[in-house]
This record gives C-alpha cells, structure tokens and sequence, in this order.
C-alpha cells in the first residue's frame, strides 16, 4: 500500500500563538502512526513563484487514508484553529509510490 505525506507550507503571522500549535501537534501525528520528514526550515525554490511560506513540513503515514484519519481526528481538530489563527498555509495530501 502506498505511503500517504500530508505537506504544508507555511509562514507562521504569531510565534506566541503558534507555539501552541507545535508543541502540541507531535502527539497527535504520533497517535496515528505518522512520523515528521521535513519539519520547518528555509525551502529554497527551484522552479515557480511566490511561496506560501517560510517553512515546510513533510509527514509520512502507513497511507492516505490514514493521514485523512489524523486530519479529521478530534484531537487534531481541537488544535487546528491555532495554526489557522496564527499561520498562512497551503496543505496537501500527496499518495506515494507503490511499493514494488
């Protein structure tokens, strides 16, 4: 079964606020078998314009249905009004490769 990565950029508009966010968000990604890839850090465009953001996170899960899982999940619903107070962000939901 392919791997499912939730990918997010994002530029965080309140530290104080989003701290809120990341400090409680690992637990919830954990709950639901996911694992952090990329998280945070200065993207370097190769190609396009305009970036959403100044960061980018990467997180793997068994599949897409389980990272839709954790997204729709209560307890990451419960925090996700933070990031949305205090952060602009593009998110998406990529479907790996196949295994061979």
């Amino acid at each position: 079964m392919p791997k499912g990565y939730v990918i997010a950029e994002l530029r965080v508009t309140d530290v104080g606020e989003f701290r809120g966010y990341r400090d409680a968000v690992l637990a919830t990604i954990e709950a639901y078998g996911g694992r952090f890839l990329v998280r945070g850090g200065a993207p370097k465009l190769l190609e396009g314009s305009d970036p959403v953001g100044h960061a980018v996170v990467v997180v793997e899960f068994d599949s897409p249905e389980r990272a839709m899982e954790w997204y729709n999940s209560g307890e990451y619903q419960r925090i996700l009004p933070i990031r949305l107070r205090s952060s602009e962000a593009r998110v998406t939901l990529a479907t790996g490769v196949p295994p061979a």
